[in-house]
Formats: C-alpha cells, sequence, structure tokens
C-alpha cells in the first residue's frame, strides 16, 4: 500500500506502565520536552516574543515562525532567531540538471519499482498478466468492514474479485497505451467501494493504492469483468484504473506526450485549468505538483482556445477520452495567475522549503485519497516539480539504489542514528517504518521535519504523552518524536536517502 504510515499506529499504541526502561526513558523524553521549551523560550527574549506551544494538539516546541519557508531559508527572524543556514546555502544547488537527468536514469535502469513502458512486449500473455494481477489484489487475511461499520459479506467479497475477470485473461493480449485524462485514483481491486480494517477508521480505505494525475502515461493490461475499470501498469505502479479515466492511443503519442521542447511544470501544490463550458473535459481540471504539460508557445495571441482569448494565460495540450475510448489532445488554458513554471526548479534549499510549505496543512490523504496526498506522495511529489523521479512507495524509496542511501539495522544503536541526525541536511529524507520526513535543519538542540502524517506523539512537560491527531503536513521536531512510551522515532530510523550527485 502506498505509505503504510506506522506514525499514525504509533499514535495509538496504548501506554505501557511498569518497567525500569520505560520509566527512564520516559524521564529522558520529559527533561528533552522541557529542555526544548526552555531553548525556544530564551530564543525569544522580548516579553511579547512568540509562545512557544506545547499540549494536547500543539506540536511540541513549535513557534509561527517555524511555519514559514523563509524562516528555514535565513530570510525571516520572527523573533526567534535565524537557523544557522549561511545566505549562501540557501541558493546552492544540491543536484544540477545533469546531475538529476543522471540520477533519473539510473533510477530507471536500477530501481525495480520504476517500470519502463517502452520496453514491455507488444502482446501479453496469460501468465504475465495473471502474476501481476495476483501481485497487487490478493484478499486481505483481517476481517474488513464497510464505511457503514458492517463486515464485508462474503457475497460482497466473491463479486469483487469475480470483478476482476482473472479467469477471462486472454491466452495473448495486444498491449495498449493510454493517457490519464483526469486525476484518478489507484485500486487494488476494481472497486470504488472503501474498506475498513475496523469500525469508524475511515480514513484508510485499504483498497486505496494511490492515484495518476493527467498526462501520465500508461500500459493497459487486462479488463474488468464489467468493462468499467482497466488495469494497468505506470511508470510507478500497476493497480486498477477506472476506464472513463484514460484515453487510448498509439505508443508513440502516449510515450511522447510531454517530452517537448516546450512545457509546462506545475509548481503549486494543485493548480487548475480556466473555466469553459466549451470543452468540458479541460474544464477546472486539477493539477498537482510536478505534472508537466506541452505548452503551444506559437498559439496565435488573437485566436480564442474555448472560448477564451489566450494572452493572459498559457496555452497547454491536454489528453481528452472520446466517447469510443480513444485519446485525443486539444488546447487548454491555465492562467497566469497560476503557480506554474517553464522549466523544473533548481533544486536549492531555498526553492526546497518554499515547494514543500504549499502543501503545509494539507490533509492526509492515505493513498492519495480526498484528492490530496500521503507521505511518501508529498516527498515525491515536491521532487517531481525539480524534475526527479522517486518510487511512489516508502519501502521503495528507502532502499532505492539509485539515491545517496544510509542504511541502518537493529544491530545500530543510539550514537550512530544520533550521529547521523545530527548530520542531516535540507532535503535530507528521514524513513522509519511505513513513513517518511524530509529535513528543514537544526534549531534550537532540534532538527525539524516537514511531513504528512496522521498522528504524533511526544512527552509533555508534566510526563504525560501526547497523542495529536496531525492528520496532514505538519511541521515537528525530530527527537522528542515517539512511537509508543518507550521507543522513539529516532530509534526506528531504517534509512536516510539524499539528494547529491554520486560518483560513479
Amino acid at each position: 500500500m502506498a505509505c503504510h504510515y506506522g506514525n499514525q499506529a504509533a499514535s495509538r499504541v496504548r501506554a505501557a506502565r511498569g518497567g525500569q526502561a520505560g520509566l527512564r526513558l520516559r524521564a529522558m523524553a520529559m527533561a528533552m520536552a522541557m529542555a526544548l521549551l526552555l531553548t525556544v523560550a530564551g530564543a525569544t527574549g522580548a516579553q511579547d516574543a512568540e509562545r512557544p506551544l506545547s499540549g494536547y494538539g500543539d506540536v511540541i516546541g513549535l513557534t509561527d515562525s517555524f511555519l514559514h519557508p523563509e524562516f528555514w531559508s535565513g530570510e525571516q527572524d520572527g523573533g526567534a532567531g535565524r537557523p544557522a543556514i549561511p545566505p549562501t546555502e540557501a541558493d546552492r544547488i544540491l543536484l544540477s540538471r545533469d546531475d538529476i537527468d543522471a540520477q533519473n536514469a539510473r533510477m530507471r535502469a536500477n530501481d525495480p519499482s520504476i517500470h519502463n513502458l517502452d520496453a514491455l512486449p507488444a502482446s501479453l500473455t496469460r501468465a504475465k498478466v495473471k502474476a501481476d494481477l495476483d501481485a497487487l489484489s490478493g484478499w486481505p487475511e483481517k476481517p474488513l468492514y464497510g464505511e457503514d461499520g458492517q463486515p464485508i459479506s462474503a457475497d460482497q467479497r466473491a463479486s469483487i474479485i469475480a470483478n476482476a475477470g482473472a479467469d477471462a485473461i486472454a491466452a495473448n493480449r495486444p498491449l495498449q497505451y493510454g493517457l490519464v485524462v483526469h486525476r484518478a485514483a489507484l485500486r487494488t481491486f476494481p472497486t470504488l467501494l472503501r474498506v475498513l480494517s475496523r469500525p469508524g477508521d475511515t480514513d484508510i480505505d485499504r483498497f486505496q493504492e494511490s492515484a495518476l494525475f493527467p498526462g501520465d502515461a500508461v500500459a493497459v493490461l487486462h479488463e474488468s469483468a464489467d468493462g468499467q475499470w482497466l488495469f494497468v501498469t505506470s511508470e510507478r505502479y500497476t493497480a486498477w484504473i477506472e476506464k472513463r479515466f484514460v484515453g487510448v492511443g498509439d505508443k508513440a503519442t502516449v510515450l511522447g506526450y510531454g517530452a517537448t521542447e516546450h512545457y509546462r511544470v506545475v509548481t503549486g501544490a494543485t493548480v487548475f485549468t480556466t473555466f469553459t463550458p466549451e470543452e468540458p473535459r479541460v474544464s477546472r481540471l486539477q493539477l498537482d505538483m510536478g505534472v508537466r504539460l506541452p505548452a503551444l508557445v506559437d498559439w496565435p495571441l488573437q485566436q480564442p482556445v474555448n472560448g477564451q482569448q489566450a494572452h493572459a494565460s498559457y496555452v497547454v495540450q491536454l489528453p481528452v477520452r472520446n466517447d469510443d475510448g480513444s485519446l485525443a489532445l486539444v488546447p487548454a488554458l491555465i492562467a497566469r495567475s497560476q503557480d506554474t513554471s517553464e522549466t523544473y526548479l533548481e533544486l536549492t534549499p531555498r526553492d526546497l522549503y518554499t515547494q514543500a510549505f504549499k502543501f503545509l496543512g494539507e490533509r492526509y490523504g492515505w493513498g492519495h485519497s480526498y484528492d490530496t496526498r500521503d507521505c511518501s506522495g508529498f516527498v515525491s511529489e515536491v521532487y517531481r516539480s525539480f524534475g526527479i523521479l522517486m518510487p511512489r512507495n516508502t519501502s521503495a524509496q528507502a532502499v532505492s539504489p539509485a539515491l545517496d542511501r544510509i542504511a541502518f539495522s537493529a544491530k545500530d544503536g543510539k550514537a550512530k542514528r544520533m550521529e547521523a541526525v545530527k548530520n542531516l541536511q535540507p532535503g535530507d529524507l528521514v524513513y522509519i517504518p511505513g513513513h517518511v520526513m524530509l529535513t528543514l535543519g537544526h534549531f534550537g538542540g532540534n532538527t525539524w521535519m516537514i511531513h504528512d502524517t496522521a498522528g504524533g506523539s511526544w512527552f509533555a512537560p508534566d510526563g504525560t504523552r501526547v497523542q495529536a491527531h496531525l492528520n496532514g503536513v505538519s511541521v515537528t521536531p525530530l527527537e522528542p518524536m515517539m512511537a509508543s512510551d518507550t521507543v522513539s522515532y529516532i530509534d526506528r530510523i531504517t534509512n536516510i536517502q539524499r539528494m547529491r550527485a554520486k560518483t560513479p
């Protein structure tokens, strides 16, 4: 599944009572919490300086300054001092365009989670399609519940499995290609039925895998029994997608889409095409950060696009699905007031902060639910605005051989982990089981992260463990974060991935 956020599970762990090790660690955490509050309070100085937040629902040690990207790039003081980042460091290029191209090439060549659509055979065997289907669509062993709180019935299960049409897979199927025409969910099974692990746990739909965006290319492997779903492979994921969101076209058109000299990159968290009743298929279409669209730069400004003169907008080309399911490419407008760029952004700490904070406060969406994203989607879409390709899930991101990886095992002690945390740099990705955080920097004796998280846990100064339902893109310190009464996030670090040039 998408992000498997271990932090939510941690937020629900009930406090274990007793045990000398737990008491000692709790005392240490309490001391750390008090020291953090005193450090930040001392840094503010003046009587009217910002109040550090603490207590239930508040992030320990947080002040308003920390919620601004300018603070982390050294441009804003806010009464709490500036992070120790030299002005020249904020604009240092972490990866050049050539470095990024080389890294993406390594990703495509060496990372098993990345699929080369161009290399797929022209005809797919039953064995190949069945293997891919079985790898995705295994029914969970634990009981599942509907949104009404009732268990998923045996009849519902049988109907959903039958709709996957595994018995009807052709001995050989000609491979088809398509472009996604609207943001669309990727599902474990060909159904929109939301299924939950427990009654009331409505934020986590166990059949929600991910999402694809307009312009994403897919290879069509199979079709559901009811004809409403396609089983597809994209560059980063294989899953079910609603057929109405895919336009099927020839291979050259599909794989060549976006690979044009002139293009625009979505650099806002989300932007929308201009409303148009003349062409509803591209009206108010949501485009997420990092989406790349061909730009029709030679379009005559006097010639209307879908009923509107184009001088105040950018003319882009978008895929649409015709009534017969075939692909077409049509012009559409993105207003100049929308957050887009004529090229990928330069990967610097300043721009990285700016991009990450555009998602601040966005609701957490497991597997890209709610038209938002989860922890792994958050970091991959931030980096996508720089033209960087990343695997979809935390499990693959954390171990990708294409990145500069620092790995930890159960044998690695606290000292090694703390040393690595002390040396974290802006943009470094820190992984614990099922979760990823993006490093902002060091301040007030702590390392601060921005991450898309469902939960959060730390000790308050009175010794109680605060379990906050953050449920969105949040800024938190790393050191005080707890997975349980006795295990910290730092104890659970499995990998650190850094975006920097690798020597051959």
